[in-house]
């Protein structure tokens, strides 16, 4: 009967924030009338029922004080009332980092996932960030640095974003919550110049976990220099463990919050630049747009903004659109353009209402892809293929950056019909930006980086990737095509496309590393895992009917039987990733052999999902 109270507790509790986040979502939409800017109320103490801790409230820095470096004492105005709260759980908080991002569990209810971003945990990392700030600030004692938050429609959203107020207001600095908002909104929020939005500010947090399940959540961090690498978001959770501890040792009491967290609608200010980009590029047409129908498919997360408050202005028509609302439960299809029910589903809404063009976001609209008015996905290698095809325009002969699981035709449409250079290099979002950014400083121009992921940046943009701004330039190329005198729709987007090679085959496959397993032989998972790598790369050298990619940043990628493969180490997590392209079935199995026989006498890696692949059907 306990463990049924709990789950009815618990039910409950996602049913409150299913409500709560459909309040904000609706409240975002009327925000657009209200005044910019208003004082929150009182954030209020007291228990949760179904976790018994408290929700957590301002209190004095001296909690904080392990986290800061030789900043002095710094005050912030909070109340005097305190709840304290019994006991707090050890963290290892080092596991929370996912490369440039912090990822965790905020909601229990999911069988052998604890809750590891609870409350306390949430504020430590809040305050260490605001360390961090002001470390690398190095601002005069006499200005308030001030930090802006934001959050995507998970239903931890609200309890993770007063948590982070709390953590930031407690540390001295002011906050400024925009409330639902997208990943790229947070980044532009350090560039904007307006007072009236209390913009630019020094730091922004947006709270997401991107795709994942409804359970997750996360953070990402911003300074006007772009997106923390992974060497800030250690040092962010290594001083979060001192503020912890502290907790810990201390006792952990809550306090009501000062009146230094503020509410902005700043999504207004990010649409409207949007708005203003395609009336550029079409020569100042009031409505750009005017008569084209293109659909938006948000998938329930922040993104369906878009509909109304970029294509509407320009004169488009979005009947048609769905799941714009915000519901973090997700119950569609997962916000992700790489997912083929999310991708089937915006396919089939553009064929149903016969529009020109549909586009698709995920959670936090740092990725988008789109589907022309024949219903033919452009995402992955085709959105690369045609974003590649519109900055070379633009920039002719310039290096385009892509991750390490781009096609061998996506090489030769850029290099040989667009005249572009195409400089494949590892996996990871960040790890793509920051190599076009390299490349720039030593004298080799790039002007966009983008992953297979839908994650693309343009130098134009900040180098911020950015899954609004990259439909942006999709909407330009229409606009521009309808001032010239086209009326065939999206006709000019596959028309770009044109000629980019594409496999019969492309396959994917996960081989998970058993970190049990005595191979190990107590070592890590990374290290076995280069330890296969190394071994392919040997058997390889000494096949004839296989080529080693002569220039390669990341696993072991060979050519051969018409195709190609490519076998890398997760960045993450204990796999091996292994990603097959070739002209058919039968010479995709053939590289898969090859593979297969070379890591045979790796028993702690489970190949049964190759296995099952090669066997004759």
């Amino acid at each position: 009967m306990a463990a049924m109270s709990g789950k009815f507790v618990q039910n409950i509790f996602i049913a409150q924030f299913y409500q709560k986040n459909r309040q904000f979502g609706t409240q975002y939409q009327r925000d657009s009338s209200a005044p910019y800017v208003c004082t929150l109320p009182p954030f209020h103490g007291g228990k949760l029922a179904w976790t018994d801790i408290s929700s957590m409230q301002i209190r004095n820095l001296s909690k904080y004080q392990s986290g800061f470096v030789n900043r002095g004492t710094v005050y912030c105005n909070a109340a005097s009332s305190a709840t304290r709260v019994p006991s707090l759980d050890k963290v290892d908080f080092l596991k929370l980092q996912n490369g440039s991002d912090i990822r965790g569990v905020a909601v229990a209810g999911v069988e052998g996932e604890p809750v590891s971003l609870t409350e306390s945990v949430t504020e430590a990392i809040a305050a260490a960030f605001a360390a961090w700030l002001l470390d690398k600030k190095k601002v005069d004692t006499s200005r308030r640095l001030r930090v802006s938050i934001g959050h995507d429609s998970r239903i931890s959203a609200q309890l993770l974003q007063d948590a982070v107020s709390r953590g930031i207001a407690s540390a001295g600095l002011d906050v400024v919550q925009y409330g639902l908002a997208s990943t790229p909104a947070m980044f532009n929020s350090t560039l904007t110049e307006d007072d009236a939005f209390l913009c630019p500010v020094d730091g922004a947090i947006m709270i997401t976990a991107s795709h994942l399940p409804y359970n997750r959540n996360g953070f990402k961090f911003f300074t006007n220099a772009g997106g923390l690498g992974k060497a800030d978001i250690k040092d962010i959770l290594e001083r979060a463990a001192n503020i912890y501890s502290n907790f810990v040792a201390k006792g952990y009491t809550v306090n009501k919050a000062s009146a230094s967290v503020k509410k902005v609608d700043y999504m207004a200010v990010y649409t409207s630049d949007l708005v203003k980009a395609v009336r550029k590029a079409a020569g100042n047409i009031e409505k750009p747009l005017e008569g084209f129908h293109i659909i938006v498919d948000a998938g329930n997360g922040a993104g369906g903004f878009f509909a109304a408050k970029v294509l509407e202005p320009l004169g488009a028509i979005t009947s048609g659109s769905q799941f714009l609302e915000p519901n973090g439960m997700f119950p569609n299809h997962i916000p992700n353009p790489e997912d083929k029910a999310a991708m089937k589903a915006i396919t089939q809404a553009v064929l149903d209402n016969e529009a020109d063009l549909g586009i698709i976001f995920d959670t936090d609209v740092d990725r988008s892809a789109a589907v022309d008015s024949t219903g033919r996905e452009l995402n992955r290698n085709r959105l690369i293929a045609l974003m590649s095809a519109i900055v070379l325009e633009e920039h002719p002969g310039t290096t385009i950056v892509t991750d390490s699981v781009t096609s061998d035709g996506l090489t030769s449409f850029i290099e040989k019909k667009l005249g572009g250079k195409h400089h494949r290099f590892k996996r990871g979002y960040k790890n793509v930006i920051d190599e076009a950014i390299r490349l720039n400083s030593v004298g080799e121009e790039s002007h966009l980086a983008i992953e297979t992921s839908g994650h693309g940046a343009l130098k134009e943009n900040h180098w911020l990737d950015d899954g609004a701004y990259l439909m942006v330039k999709l909407l330009n190329k229409l606009a521009a095509a309808r001032a010239s005198g086209r009326s065939d729709g999206s006709k000019v987007l596959t028309d770009l496309v044109e000629g980019l090679e594409e496999p019969a085959i492309a396959v994917e496959l996960r081989l998970k590393i058993n970190q049990s397993h005595p191979d190990l032989k107590g070592g890590s998972f990374r290290d076995y895992g280069e330890a296969v790598l190394k071994h392919l790369e040997n058997s390889i050298a000494s096949n004839p009917k296989l080529q080693k990619a002569p220039v390669n940043y990341e696993g072991v990628r060979v050519s051969g039987f018409g195709g190609w493969f490519l076998l890398r180490l997760s960045l993450h997590d204990p796999v091996l990733p292994l990603n097959i392209e070739a002209p058919s079935h039968e010479d995709a199995v053939k590289l898969g052999l090859e593979v297969a026989t070379a890591l045979k006498e790796f028993q702690a890696l489970d190949t049964s999902a190759l296995d099952k692949f090669v066997q004759p059907q």
